[in-house]
């Protein structure tokens, strides 16, 4: 499986803006072939090891089936419609795609 995971940084990043991100993601990104898991949150700011990383506001956690169907999801109408409706507040956004197996 393909694993895409992708952080946002936010400038406005009030409770109701990263409630607004995650809502988003659940509207337009969550039901698209090849997805075999969905998930989007906020920071878990009750984690604080020296190695978490609080460099982000919402997370978006979307494993695909394979690369075929990542590369589909990238050029769909309500993924373009996502980007298109939240850039404005994106600070910075930081994509990890990686190979994983169950």
């Amino acid at each position: 499986m393909l694993a895409h995971i992708v952080y946002f940084s936010l400038n406005d990043n009030s409770e109701a803006a990263k409630t607004q991100l995650v809502d988003a993601c659940h509207k337009y990104l969550k039901n698209h072939a090849g997805v075999e898991f969905f998930a989007a949150g906020t920071l878990g700011e009750e984690f604080s090891r020296e190695v978490n990383d609080k460099g982000y506001d919402v997370s978006l956690h979307v494993y695909f089936t394979d690369k075929e169907t990542h590369d589909a999801y990238q050029t769909v109408e309500d993924h373009l419609t996502f980007i298109k409706e939240n850039k404005e507040n994106w600070k910075q956004v930081r994509v990890f795609d990686s190979w994983v197996e169950s």
